[in-house]
């Protein structure tokens, strides 16, 4: 499977996702559920590695905001197309909750997604098997102008609109 991060392809994913009921690895970074986290959270806090967390589609952001400073890595999963939580979960991540960890869109991820998936903060993409990295790349930065507030700039189109002449977009020239 194919990882991008930061806009770069990364070939050697260093993170390891560990299903309930396996052993979480002594060292080198993994990526537990949130049950695993509710059930075994006293142990886990104790690791020397990095720890990330899974949400699925169903498990906000609230659930864990006490724990923020745990984890290294959040990954929130998106189940289908049309379910866009994880969006609104990476927003509040970043937004209401000052998480500045990675946050690691898994899997329903689709090129057409990713320029909209980083506006709300997210900064790395596990793309579903098959699906070409360098083609996926080019999906950042084909739309020149957004029409809603990101997380990371740019600015959107109605702030651009009224504001001063150094900063304008020619809308459409």
């Amino acid at each position: 499977m194919a990882i991008i991060n930061s806009r770069a392809i990364i070939e050697n994913d260093p993170w390891r996702f560990v299903a309930d009921g396996e052993p979480v690895p002594a060292d080198g970074p993994a990526i537990v559920t949130l049950d695993r986290w509710k059930a075994e959270g006293d142990i886990l806090r104790g690791r020397n590695s990095p720890l990330g967390i899974k949400l699925a589609t169903d498990e906000p952001p609230a659930e864990i905001a006490d724990d923020l400073d745990r984890f290294d890595l959040i990954a929130l999963e998106f189940s289908t197309v049309s379910d866009g939580r994880a969006f609104s979960y990476a927003r509040l991540l970043r937004d209401r909750f000052g998480f500045n960890g990675e946050l690691r869109a898994v899997g329903f991820v689709l090129r057409d997604h990713l320029d909209f998936m980083a506006r709300c903060g997210i900064d790395t993409f596990e793309l579903l098997d098959g699906k070409d990295p360098g083609n996926a790349l080019k999906a950042f930065g084909e739309i020149s102008v957004a029409y809603q507030p990101s997380t990371r700039g740019p600015e959107p189109a109605y702030r651009l609109r009224n504001a001063t002449p150094s900063k304008r977009v020619a809308f459409g020239r």
